[in-house]
C-alpha cells in the first residue's frame, strides 16, 4: 500500500519535495494526497510548474476546484491556517511534512495528529521536545514505532554531520569548526527594508551578509559525543541556490591529504552512497543546483596542516538534496511501524 503524505506549507522545500518524487520514479510508493497552503491557487500551480532554481517541471501540472493534479495523480488543496481543521484522518495520512517554517514545537505537530494524521516530520530544526531529529544515513536507524513527531534537521546539518561522522571513525575528531557560505534566503530584503535582524535589513544581492546559525547544537543533537566541541558562524552571498560548507577539525591521528581524500571517497561508494558523493573536477556552486546528495566533498580543496588539522569544502544544494532527504526520512518513519 502506498504511503500517504500531506503537506503542510508549499515553499521552497515543499514544492521541491512534489518535483522530488516524481523525477525520483517514486511516485507509486508515495502519494501526496493533499497540500495545505494559504497562498492563491493560480500562484501554487504556476510555482510548481516554474521555477528559477530548477527550471520547468518535466511533469504535467493541472489546477482543478481545490485540487491540483501532477502527472494524472490528484492532490487536494486546503487553504486552512489552523492544522487541527484539516482532514488528516479523513484522508488517511500517514505522516505530514511541516514544511511552514512557522512550527518549531511539540504542541504545533499535535495540532496535526489531532486532526488524524498518524506522524509528522519537520522540515527544519524543531524543539528539544520532539521525539528525535534525523540525519538520513547517519542515525535513522534510530527511529522507532513510537516517534510520531521528527525534525528532519536543516539542510546544513545533513551536509556537514555525514562528513564529521566519515573523519571521526577513520582519524578521531578533536574538535571542529565551520563557516556555512549559504545562498539568499526569502527571509531577506531585495533592497534595504526593515528586519529585526540588523544586517538582513540590507539588500540580499549586495552584500556577504552574515547571520546566525544554531548549526553547532544541531551537531550535538545528532552526534551527542561532540557536544561543545563545535563552533559554526554563518554567511549568506548573493545566489539563490547551492551552499558551500568551510569544515576544520582537528584529529587524533597524523593524516595526510590522500587518506583523508581516500577515506571520504570510500564512503561515497559503501554505506554513504546516494548521501555522500566525492568529486575532483573544477566546478563551482551551480553545477550543483539539483544534486540529490545531501553532501559534496571537492576532494581538489582538502587539505591538511601539521598532519592533524584538516580542512574541506562541502558542497550541497540546499534545496533539492534536502527535499531529497525529507522523502527519505517520511519513509523510514512509515516503515519502523510495518
Amino acid at each position: 500500500m502506498a504511503i500517504k503524505l500531506a503537506i503542510n506549507g508549499f515553499g521552497r522545500i515543499g514544492r521541491n519535495i512534489v518535483r522530488a518524487l516524481y523525477e525520483s520514479g517514486l511516485s507509486d510508493e508515495i502519494k501526496i494526497v493533499a497540500i495545505n497552503e494559504l497562498a492563491d491557487p493560480e500562484a501554487i500551480a504556476h510555482l510548481l510548474k516554474y521555477d528559477t532554481s530548477h527550471g520547468r517541471f518535466s511533469f504535467p501540472v493541472k489546477l482543478g476546484e481545490d485540487t491540483i493534479s501532477v502527472a494524472g495523480d490528484t492532490i487536494a488543496l486546503f487553504c486552512e491556517e489552523n492544522p487541527v481543521e484539516l482532514p488528516w484522518q479523513t484522508l488517511d495520512v500517514d505522516v505530514v511534512l511541516e514544511c511552514t517554517g512557522v512550527y518549531h514545537s511539540r504542541e504545533h505537530a499535535q495540532l496535526h495528529i489531532t486532526a488524524g494524521a498518524k506522524k509528522v516530520l519537520f522540515s527544519h530544526p524543531a524543539d528539544n521536545d520532539v521525539d528525535a531529529t534525523i540525519v538520513y544515513g547517519i542515525n535513522d536507524d534510530e527511529l522507532k514505532s513510537e516517534h510520531t513527531i521528527v525534525s528532519n534537521g536543516s539542510c546544513t546539518t545533513n551536509c556537514v554531520v555525514p562528513v564529521i561522522k566519515v573523519l571521526d571513525d577513520a582519524f578521531g575528531i578533536e574538535s571542529g569548526a565551520i563557516t556555512t557560505i549559504h545562498a539568499s534566503m526569502n527571509d531577506q530584503q531585495v533592497i534595504d527594508a526593515y528586519h529585526h535582524d540588523l544586517r538582513r535589513t540590507r539588500a540580499a544581492s549586495q552584500s556577504i551578509i552574515p547571520v546566525d546559525t544554531k548549526l553547532a547544537r544541531g551537531i550535538d543533537r545528532i552526534l551527542p559525543k561532540f557536544e561543545g566541541r563545535f563552533e559554526a558562524i554563518a554567511v549568506r552571498v548573493p545566489t539563490i541556490n547551492v551552499t558551500a560548507m568551510d569544515l576544520s577539525v582537528t584529529v587524533n591521528a597524523d593524516v595526510d591529504l590522500k587518506a583523508v581524500n581516500n577515506a571520504l571517497k570510500a564512503q561515497a561508494k559503501d554505506r554513504l552512497e546516494g548521501i555522500l558523493s566525492y568529486t575532483e573536477e573544477p566546478l563551482v556552486s551551480v553545477d550543483f543546483n539539483h544534486d540529490p546528495h545531501s553532501c559534496i566533498i571537492d576532494g581538489t580543496q582538502t587539505r591538511v596542516s601539521h598532519k592533524r588539522l584538516i580542512k574541506l569544502l562541502v558542497w550541497c544544494d540546499n534545496e533539492w538534496g534536502f527535499a531529497n532527504r525529507m522523502l527519505d526520512t517520511a519513509r523510514a518513519m512509515v516503515a519502523v511501524t510495518q
